[in-house]
């Protein structure tokens, strides 16, 4: 398992610069994984779907390619439903929240 530094958890748990928000196919904007949490507990089935499917997951996709973090972004490219893959960004929040 790899040790987490404070700074890295900080820049894991920060706003993304604007440019690289994440557009929620029902008009919600995530600035970070708190608001992936966030929106993933609220958003309908319908939505998650047209974001993560077996041919894309654009939820671990920004959370790799933006955010930074492997592992959050393979756990939620495993998650077979909207339920899992809140569970996995709850998990991983939680666990950054406590290298602060």
């Amino acid at each position: 398992m790899t040790k987490i530094l404070k700074r890295h958890a900080e820049r894991r748990l920060a706003n993304v610069p604007d440019q690289s928000v994440f557009w929620c196919h029902d008009g919600r904007i995530l600035r970070n994984i708190r608001e992936l949490k966030d929106a993933l507990d609220l958003m309908n089935d319908e939505t998650y779907t047209y974001h993560a499917s077996r041919e894309k997951n654009d939820f671990s996709n920004w959370i790799k390619d933006i955010i930074g973090d492997e592992k959050l972004a393979r756990d939620l490219s495993r998650a077979s439903d909207r339920r899992q893959a809140f569970d996995c960004v709850k998990t991983r929040e939680d666990f950054l929240l406590s290298k602060l």
